[in-house]
């Protein structure tokens, strides 16, 4: 049960932007130019990215939804995204994604966990500064997304088929338009 009376049943964020519409706009146009706007890494790796992050900050509606959303977006869909979840070291992705991964994990451990080593790596695999930039920003902006679902206790579906209908709707039509702004 939220922490705050929402007004609505809707899930997770969505339950907060219908609460707070203003704050919807800006957070939702972040969410599109991150995981959806023009990027040298495909908008699943981008959503394997928040997927991550979302699994170690151990927020299940962000988790279940990004996974989701990935796997609609990437050919190896939810096996490959249980993999990199789990153990993004031996999961079949690039080498330039592992060492993304890998920078997110330490963004997502704390911005002071990054090193120049991880820097390095993801360079040594063809990661570009942009690449570079926007996983930071992908994992910083996550960890806030699940900070913002869950400080406020707001509520998960338990089932997958709810996940898939929520990424059949982002993949269409993104996230400016993902969710009602009246519940």
């Amino acid at each position: 049960m939220p922490h705050i009376e929402l007004g609505n049943d809707l899930p997770g964020i969505v339950s907060l932007f219908a609460f707070r519409p203003e704050t919807a706009g800006p957070l939702n146009e972040l969410a599109e130019v991150l995981l959806r706007g023009p990027s040298a890494l495909s908008r699943g790796e981008r959503e394997l990215i928040a997927a991550r992050v979302s699994h170690l900050n151990s927020c299940r509606f962000c988790t279940n939804s990004h996974a989701a959303f990935a796997a609609a977006q990437l050919d190896d869909g939810m096996p490959l995204v249980d993999q990199v979840r789990t153990d993004p070291a031996t999961a079949p992705v690039s080498d330039k994604l592992k060492a993304l991964l890998t920078l997110a994990d330490a963004v997502q451990g704390g911005g002071l966990q990054v090193t120049d080593q991880h820097i390095k790596t993801a360079r040594t695999a063809g990661a570009t500064d942009t690449e570079i930039h926007d996983t930071v920003l992908i994992a910083a902006a996550f960890c806030m997304y699940n900070r913002y679902v869950d400080g406020l206790a707001t509520t998960a579906p338990d089932h997958p088929a709810a996940y898939t209908e929520m990424a059949d709707h982002i993949t269409a039509h993104g996230y400016r338009n993902a969710v009602p702004l009246k519940p």
